[in-house]
């Protein structure tokens, strides 16, 4: 196992074959949108960081996940359970186990999923490469967000056309961007985005966030 973090008030365990909790977990966090009460589902869990951060920020949400490996779906339920959390793990795949949930069932969806097409050539190894494709975790999140709900993630700025058509394809509108990029001389490495299930056009860009200013 890996040390354990510290996300807020809660204690994080992930094991030394867990996807490490990065920055751009924490990013998507702070930038997604809550309201009290939100059910929240995590599509591509892992451990369950993202739902200890975002119980960090509202304690009044529902928190359920989807993880494909088995070890990382028995840490995320741990995780819960060892901060006095309630919520629900399933574990599967989701290309195939979003049909089996009920339409609507939440009010945000949240995934940090993998980044680079298979044989890309694209960094990060196995657990950067994609299995789901962006269509698969779109279709997911427009069949479990409700009307008027959210669909928040974080993926690679090179990809946004295909992101967009893919958000756009399930009934999910683009409403808020922000791209981040580590100081003013660099591209952008990452790009958090945020769908409304059913919304109207009219996308809403924030600054660029920069996280490794240069002095």
């Amino acid at each position: 196992m890996r040390p354990p973090e510290q996300l807020g008030p809660y204690r994080y365990v992930q094991s030394e074959h867990s996807f490490p909790l990065g920055q751009d977990s924490l990013l998507l966090a702070d930038f997604v949108t809550l309201r009290r009460g939100d059910r929240v589902w995590d599509l591509g869990c892992g451990a369950g960081a993202l739902l200890l951060l975002l119980a960090a920020r509202q304690a009044t949400l529902q928190l359920s996940g989807v993880e494909v490996s088995q070890e990382d779906s028995a840490l995320a339920r741990k995780n819960l359970a060892d901060n006095g959390l309630t919520g629900t793990i399933y574990t599967g795949d989701i290309r195939t186990l979003w049909k089996t949930f009920p339409s609507g069932c939440c009010s945000l969806a949240v995934s940090n999923p993998p980044y680079f097409k298979a044989n890309s050539g694209g960094q990060g190894g196995p657990a950067r490469t994609e299995g789901a494709t962006l269509a698969d975790w779109c279709a997911a999140a427009g069949r479990l967000v409700k009307n008027g709900g959210r669909f928040a993630l974080v993926h690679r700025p090179e990809r946004l056309g295909e992101l967009f058509s893919a958000l756009q394809a399930h009934g999910l509108e683009p409403k808020r961007m922000q791209l981040i990029q580590h100081h003013h001389q660099s591209p952008p490495s990452a790009v958090l985005v945020e769908a409304v299930r059913q919304g109207r056009p009219g996308l809403e860009v924030l600054p660029t966030k920069l996280i490794h200013r240069r002095e």
